[in-house]
């Protein structure tokens, strides 16, 4: 088991609370990147917690990322936590299976350390909506009423889930995305830029819809679909990378390339 503040929480009671700057709970953002910087952002405005710094295993030790120092690699996590309070941490890393393999590493080197979530102040939180530990809701965000959004999920800047829409644990929403009500998300799977989708609309496991796409039609797991409207175009396995990031990083990090098998849900 891992520590996490609230497994799920409900909105209105995050941002009717006043917490005091001596009340802040420390916390790392793990990814240095543009991603993390977006996460900085949410949390900075939100006010809940106090970002002592960055862990990323790529980045110059000791060097900077938006006026905040990067404090060491994930594997010095216990001794970081130690010199620094720190009490939480986010993972910003957009892939969803790249963020579950690091989620799964962080558990083991420091299984007492929370994970938290991140709201930007910009976002539209419904009611009875639930937000699962470790998820991002980015700025101008829409997450409609009775929605649920699982753990490790993201839902990205301009987008949103329509009413009793579903994202299971690690699945993303893409900025500018739009979903009708009642979506079934399946983990790992991921609407990307701009993409429409019906309502009433279910998609498996690990699968991705590309940039632009109107998906009218239920998407299987383990699928690629594109286009207007969407179709099938391919089989994909859950390792297989999918932003355009992705290929640059696979060429530094031994946790992109996890094989499925190490990874296999």
């Amino acid at each position: 088991m891992y520590c996490q503040y609230d497994l799920y929480c409900q909105y209105e009671w995050i941002t009717e609370q006043l917490i005091s700057p001596e009340e802040m709970k420390n916390v790392v953002i793990i990814g240095a990147s543009g991603h993390g910087t977006m996460i900085l952002d949410c949390l900075e405005k939100e006010g809940k917690y106090a970002v002592v710094g960055f862990v990323d295993s790529f980045k110059r030790k000791r060097s900077y990322h938006n006026g905040y120092q990067i404090l060491g690699s994930e594997n010095e996590l216990p001794l970081l936590m130690d010199t620094f309070g720190i009490e939480g941490a986010i993972v910003a890393i957009g892939n969803n299976f790249t963020r579950k393999c690091m989620v799964d590493k962080v558990k083991n080197i420091a299984p007492s350390l929370c994970f938290i979530s991140a709201i930007h102040p910009s976002a539209i939180i419904g009611k009875n909506v639930k937000i699962g530990a470790g998820s991002v809701i980015m700025p101008g965000a829409v997450v409609n009423a009775n929605s649920k959004v699982g753990e490790f999920c993201i839902i990205n800047t301009n987008s949103s889930l329509g009413h009793d829409g579903t994202m299971e644990r690690f699945s993303s929403i893409s900025s500018g995305a739009r979903t009708g009500g009642n979506l079934k998300l399946g983990q790992f799977s991921a609407i990307s830029l701009g993409a429409n989708v019906i309502e009433y609309i279910s998609i498996g496991e690990h699968s991705i819809i590309g940039a632009g796409s109107l998906v009218v039609k239920n998407v299987g797991a383990r699928s690629v679909v594109y286009g207007c409207p969407a179709r099938f175009i391919r089989n994909r396995s859950a390792c297989d990378p999918y932003l355009k990031g992705d290929a640059i990083l696979a060429e530094h990090s031994g946790i992109i390339v996890a094989t499925e098998a190490n990874y296999p849900n």
